[in-house]
């Protein structure tokens, strides 16, 4: 039990953080009782703070049964990809000319940390960068629908990423063509960016289909 009572906001981005990082595995069914006690709080937040996660299909709702992790459903997993090949793209191309020189840095900062690690023990690291390095794009894309769009796509692409570990053996998928994309955002090469973005994608699909299906 907490110390102290956090907000129901607080409370859902741990709660969903557990999720996307399986901390929470898919299929999990969440007790309310003890996630109230646990953050010293009502059963009515965490009600709350479920239909919230639900909004965002990271839990399921059943009635008389209580709230659970959805799976990993790679048929919706495809439909997502769908859109996230197509505005990932171009939401990286929107932020080249809007990106600051401090985000520039930040991002130059994540392809060193790439550079720096080992794929058997850094993944989990290298997912979090992964997914820093598209949060700063979509901050600085200057279109706030776009940005909310992609942030609710993201929770399932990164928990897909964080699931799929044990078939990942190379740092490159991450650092090849977010490279690139750093490279054409500092040129502001429109092209480059879109196509790099798009491929980043791409070649995370295909491994998956390679490995499991």
């Amino acid at each position: 039990m907490t110390d102290s009572k956090l907000d129901t906001d607080k409370i859902y981005e741990i709660l969903r953080s557990r999720i996307i990082h399986l901390e929470y595995e898919p299929g999990l069914v969440l007790n309310e009782v003890d996630l109230a006690e646990e953050f010293n709080i009502s059963r009515t937040p965490i009600r709350k703070v479920f239909q919230l996660l639900h909004s965002d299909k990271l839990l399921n709702i059943v009635p008389r049964f209580g709230a659970q992790v959805t799976p990993i459903d790679f048929k919706q997993m495809k439909y997502i990809f769908e859109v996230t090949r197509e505005l990932d793209p171009f939401a990286s191309r929107l932020a080249v000319e809007r990106i600051s020189e401090e985000k520039i840095k930040k991002l130059e900062e994540i392809m060193l940390r790439f550079e720096n690690y080992d794929i058997s023990k850094d993944y989990q690291n290298a997912i979090n960068d992964d997914e820093q390095f598209h949060s700063i794009i979509l901050s600085s894309c200057g279109n706030p629908w776009l940005q909310d769009i992609l942030t609710s796509l993201h929770y399932h692409t990164e928990r897909l990423w964080h699931y799929c570990e044990q078939y990942f053996d190379s740092i490159d998928l991450f650092s090849h063509t977010l490279g690139k994309v750093l490279e054409g955002i500092k040129e502001k090469d429109l092209d480059k960016v879109e196509k790099y973005a798009r491929e980043h994608i791409d070649e995370f699909v295909f491994k998956i289909k390679k490995e499991m299906l």
